[in-house]
Parts: C-alpha cells; sequence; structure tokens
C-alpha cells in the first residue's frame, strides 16, 4: 500500500452541505467506485499556529481516534500539511460514512471530504471520477458540472488546468453534462498527493475552531435553558475542555431539570467526549437567602453563590475558568451593573461567550447543534424558585457582600460544593425511558 506523503495546502470545499446531512452512498447494485474509501480532512486555523503546531495536529488526532472509537470501527489516521487523511480497515461504504459523520462534530477541522483514494495516474483518476459523478443526485436532472484539480506534489507529469481538461472531456463524454466552471451542480474535487490521487464530490462542513484540550478546561454553569449549552459549545470551539455544574430546585422541586440538564450534557458530549456533569441541590441554600432578606437581591444573591460554588468545584477539578450564558440586557440579572456584581463574587474569570448576542441569534446555533429541542422541554427551573416579584436591575455590591456575611456564604460554597453529584452523560448512550 502506497504511504501517504506530505505536503502543504488545502483546497476549497467543492460542494456545501450542512451539517450532519448524509453523504451519499451507492446504491444497491451498482459497481464499486475504483479505488479505496476514505475520509479527507481539511484543517482551519491550526495551519496558521506556529512552532507549536504539531501540538495542536496531534492533540487534533487523538481526539478524532477518541470520537470514532465507539462506532467500533478501527482507523487509520495519517497527518500532512494542512489535511489529515483517515482510513478505515473496513471497506464499506456505510461503515465510511459513519466514521465521516461522526468526525464532523470533532473541534478543529473545517470540512469533511468522504473521498476515494486511487493510484497515481490520469485513467484511475478518470474512472473514479466517472463513477462518482454516476451516482451523484444531480446527473438525474442534467446539472451541470466542473473539475477543480490541485497538484500538492508538482512532480505529476500533468498540470492542474491538463488533469480538468483531461477528466472534464471524460464526464461530458460520458453524460452529456454542460460545464458550469462558476456555479455547478456537480463538483469533482481532484488532490494529486505524493504517492496517490484523492477524488471526491462532496462533503460535510466541519465545526472549525481548535481541538478540544488546548485551551485548558473551565466548568460551565449549565442552566435547563437555551443559553447555556451554546455558551459551552463555543467555549468548547476555542479548544476548553469543558465540565459541567448544574443546580436543581430540590428538595422543592422535582427531578426534571436534571433529566434535562442530563440530556443536553450527552448532546452536547459529541463534540468533546468523555463529559462530567455535576448536580447540586440548591433549593435549601435558596430558602437561606430568602430568610436573610434578601428581597429584591434574592436573584442576583443565588446567581452569586452559584458562582462561588462553582469556583470550588473547579479547583478541585483543576478548572481555570466559569462559563455562564449571559446576554448582555437579556433579563434583569444580566444588566452591566448586575454582571459587575457577579464578577465581584469570585476570583476565577467568568468567560461570557454569548455576551453580544441576542436571543435570536442564540436559538439559531442551539438548533444548529441540536440543543434547542431539549432546552425547550418543560421543567422546573431553581431560578424561578422563591423569586422576588421584582428582580433588582442595580445591585449594590456592598449591599451583597454584608448578606454574604451574614450567611457565610463561603462555608455554604463548600458544602454545596461537596454535595454535588457526578454523572457521566455519553452521547449516543440511550435516552430514559
Amino acid at each position: 500500500m502506497p504511504t501517504l506523503g506530505t505536503a502543504r495546502g488545502e483546497t476549497p470545499p467543492p460542494a456545501q452541505r450542512p451539517p450532519h446531512e448524509d453523504v451519499p452512498v451507492e446504491a444497491p447494485g451498482q459497481a464499486q467506485v475504483a479505488g479505496e474509501p476514505c475520509v479527507l480532512l481539511k484543517l482551519g486555523e491550526i495551519v496558521l499556529k506556529g512552532k507549536n503546531r504539531d501540538l495542536f495536529e496531534r492533540r487534533l488526532q487523538n481526539n478524532i481516534r477518541a470520537a470514532v472509537k465507539g462506532l467500533g470501527i478501527q482507523v487509520r489516521v495519517a497527518q500532512r500539511e494542512g489535511v489529515i487523511v483517515v482510513r478505515a480497515e473496513s471497506r464499506k461504504l456505510a461503515d465510511v460514512d459513519a466514521v465521516a459523520r461522526r468526525i464532523a462534530d470533532v473541534m478543529g477541522i473545517v470540512w469533511v471530504q468522504r473521498a476515494w483514494r486511487v493510484e497515481k495516474d490520469v485513467e484511475h483518476t478518470v474512472r473514479a471520477a466517472i463513477d462518482l459523478v454516476g451516482r451523484h443526485p444531480a446527473l438525474a436532472r442534467k446539472g451541470t458540472f466542473a473539475v477543480r484539480p490541485r497538484r500538492r506534489d508538482k512532480r505529476f507529469p500533468m498540470t492542474s488546468s491538463e488533469i480538468a481538461v483531461r477528466v472534464g472531456a471524460a464526464v461530458q463524454e460520458r453524460f452529456g453534462l454542460p460545464v458550469d466552471l462558476k456555479n455547478p451542480d456537480i463538483t469533482v474535487a481532484i488532490e494529486v498527493d505524493r504517492d496517490e490521487v484523492f477524488v471526491f464530490t462532496e462533503g460535510l462542513r466541519g465545526q472549525g475552531g481548535l481541538p478540544v484540550g488546548m485551551s485548558g478546561r473551565g466548568l460551565v454553569l449549565m442552566s435547563g435553558g437555551i443559553d447555556s449549552p451554546v455558551a459551552a459549545y463555543r467555549m468548547m470551539r476555542r479548544g476548553l475542555r469543558v465540565d459541567y455544574l448544574h443546580f436543581s430546585g430540590m428538595p422543592f422541586t422535582g427531578p426534571e431539570s436534571i433529566y434535562k440538564a442530563y440530556a443536553l450534557v450527552r448532546e452536547l458530549d459529541k463534540f468533546q467526549g468523555d463529559s462530567r456533569l455535576y448536580v447540586v441541590p440548591f433549593g435549601k441554600a435558596q430558602q437561606q437567602i430568602k430568610s436573610s432578606g434578601a428581597e429584591r437581591l434574592q436573584i442576583i444573591a443565588q446567581r452569586r453563590l452559584m458562582l462561588k460554588t462553582g469556583e470550588t468545584l473547579a479547583a478541585r477539578l483543576g478548572g481555570a475558568a466559569l462559563i455562564t450564558g449571559d446576554s448582555l440586557g437579556q433579563v434583569s440579572s444580566q444588566t452591566l451593573t448586575n454582571i459587575t456584581a457577579l464578577d465581584d463574587a469570585v476570583q476565577l474569570p467568568i468567560l461570557r461567550p454569548l455576551i453580544g448576542m441576542d436571543k435570536t441569534e442564540i436559538m439559531a446555533e442551539a438548533r444548529r447543534i441540536r440543543t434547542l429541542a431539549i432546552s425547550e422541554l418543560p421543567d422546573e427551573d431553581c431560578c424561578t424558585l422563591l423569586a422576588p416579584r421584582r428582580a433588582e436591575t442595580r445591585a449594590k455590591i456592598e449591599d451583597l457582600r454584608q448578606m454574604e456575611k451574614r450567611l457565610d456564604a463561603g462555608e455554604l460554597a463548600e458544602q454545596l460544593a461537596t454535595s454535588a453529584q457526578r454523572h457521566r452523560p455519553v452521547y449516543g448512550e440511550p435516552a430514559a425511558s
């Protein structure tokens, strides 16, 4: 088997498909495409890294292997400049498609191409291109096509233009399709590498960003709402590995919010794997805050206690930051004055990736990452438990500090962190009945 080559460069995606949309597979009875099915991955900002680029690439390779492990399909991962080739031991198209779809959720990858790896000569390349066009959905409506070649190996005897002419002429002769170089219905991408040629027509959009784990670890304050799962996703996309902390209203509410938090983390687990969810019963602490005379400060006071508890737990887990779904001005506790009062509660930095987004934008992102439907399920939110009729929008930090002295908030946060129950939601596991 030829050895994979090393060369720098990327090819623009030949066709844009929504995330998770299935890559076409051969119909029963059709002949196999000449060559070996594989997955070709295009990297984004990783290629802009300097001397430590190899650290990002190794982390990404490990994340890819971990992501496909649950599929039960053995793979080989080969790194080259700007491109990763994933070859499955199984030659079944369904298995290679499953690998491609799973890898599309791995952070750090811009495009996931279902490619055919063929021998490095023109005849094999032409045959693969004709086979792929012959099974493309646009063929039935006599769509247009274009050929996009790229030579990473400049020693190949034909130029990119010559490859395009040769392959394009063969496709046109076989199918009679018109050429459209600007907006084709079928794009045949050809990449000439050191030891082989890759041919493909369609792909999946990846998540982009940086490999999870390259930016450290943080703790997400995970409600059952729409915002915090999106905030978690955005920080994972920046290379942060996250744990999750959920506050339930128990014993004064039912377990519904815990089920929602578990389902949300299980869905988000596809982006990083090995996720940990910690659940703290918060109802009695909320009652203590109310008994201390919090009145209009109830919401902001309990959020400060949540942050203190998160800081305590993060120290035990090796977390270097807290993450919330705050969006400036969205609710009363998220005014600039109140956000400043929340920052005062802890020493750890509080990351707010949604701070400048509006609700419509956040919901669109939640829909795309498939958490919106879970977040919209009904539950008893602990934040509304014992909430005042009117909440304070300009909380004074000194008033909050005095209240926390009466409560011994530091000790209370320690007790709450100690009471946290750990769960391990796994992406793809069956939902609880």
